[in-house]
């Protein structure tokens, strides 16, 4: 999706800025913020499961895009996370009324997230989008429920659609480093050339006394020889 940072007016580009700055200073809880420094236009988050939800345990990547006409007209919100949602759509598109006709200028980008997160709690079947699972939170709970939590086992668990925490700077150590079995086959071993020192000493010494063996086993042939004589 192209960017509309060139479209709108720059005293809006401030605002949002100021808006999503805040937002990332101050997110709002259960809710993280990775603003993009290059598109401010296009603001990327990732949602917490709700307790008490089949989305719990889950972390839901989600992005909010500004329109040209933003704020007059609401962002559009896109789930990237597969989930199973009445008001989620197959493609990840969001149907809640903030973002559509309940949407005023004034509400802001905080607003927006909170109702989506609420949404997770409090579904709505009579604006569904994903027509299977309206259906099913209608006529049988439990297995809307199970469905959900299935796809979020999959889908937003376990690191796949990446965790609130920020991911590691700088250069990652090698897969062995650490590895105790890997430390547990050297120990005992000597470094810096050591142990090879050590085994090469060995080796010259038993040369040495083989030659010695040798040296002593002629002398004495030698004089059991001259006796013969």
């Amino acid at each position: 999706m192209n960017s509309n940072v060139e479209n709108l007016p720059p005293q809006v580009l401030r605002l949002v800025y100021k808006e999503v700055s805040a937002l990332a200073a101050d997110p709002p809880e259960g809710i993280k913020i990775y603003p993009s420094e290059e598109d401010i236009t296009e603001l990327h988050t990732a949602i917490e499961g709700p307790e008490g939800t089949p989305y719990a345990g889950g972390v839901f990547r989600m992005r909010l895009v500004l329109g040209k006409d933003f704020p007059a007209a609401p962002p559009r919100g896109y789930f990237l996370t597969k989930i199973f949602h009445p008001n989620v759509g197959h493609k990840g598109e969001i149907c809640v009324n903030v973002l559509r006709r309940d949407w005023k200028a004034e509400l802001g980008l905080r607003h927006v997230l909170l109702t989506i997160k609420c949404l997770l709690i409090h579904p709505n079947p009579e604006s569904a989008l994903n027509e299977e699972a309206g259906r099913l939170l209608l006529e049988d709970y439990k297995e809307y429920a199970s469905r959900a939590h299935l796809l979020t086992e999959i889908h937003a668990m376990g690191g796949t659609s990446g965790a609130l925490q920020e991911p590691a700077d700088g250069p990652q150590p090698k897969k062995h480093a650490g590895d105790p079995n890997k430390r547990v086959a050297g120990a005992g071993l000597p470094t810096n050339g050591v142990a090879t020192n050590n085994l090469s000493n060995s080796s010259s010494s038993g040369t040495s006394s083989s030659n010695t063996n040798i040296v002593a086993k002629k002398k004495t042939d030698k004089k059991r020889a001259l006796r013969r004589l």
